[in-house]
């Protein structure tokens, strides 16, 4: 999954919080988190989760408040392109969040 991710975002930074890798650009876009992590209900696999999730379109993530995500418990059942679109979007939605807050500061 790191590799996907690092294939559709090139410039993203990627930082450790909780323990877990985050993926950044202006703000954080997702994350993979093993169930090897105790405090989070990931219980087998690993689960690949978008900050701004709750703003997809797709209803394929379990969304909470904050989050959505998808777990995946072997490298056979990952959607690649599927995981790519989602990427993607969640890229867009970063960008337009900093064009909405850069129009209100002009």
């Amino acid at each position: 999954m790191r590799k996907i991710i690092l294939e559709c975002i090139p410039n993203c930074k990627e930082k450790l919080a909780y323990n877990v890798p985050f993926y950044y650009c202006h703000s954080r876009i997702c994350y993979i988190w093993p169930a090897s992590i105790p405090w989070e209900k990931v219980e087998k696999g690993v689960a690949i989760g978008f900050c701004k999730g709750t703003s997809f379109l797709d209803e394929t993530f379990k969304t909470t408040k904050f989050t959505s995500k998808v777990t995946f418990t072997s490298v056979a059942a990952i959607d690649v392109a599927f995981l790519r679109q989602q990427i993607y979007e969640a890229v867009l939605i970063d960008e337009q969040i900093v064009k909405a807050k850069r129009r209100k500061i002009q």
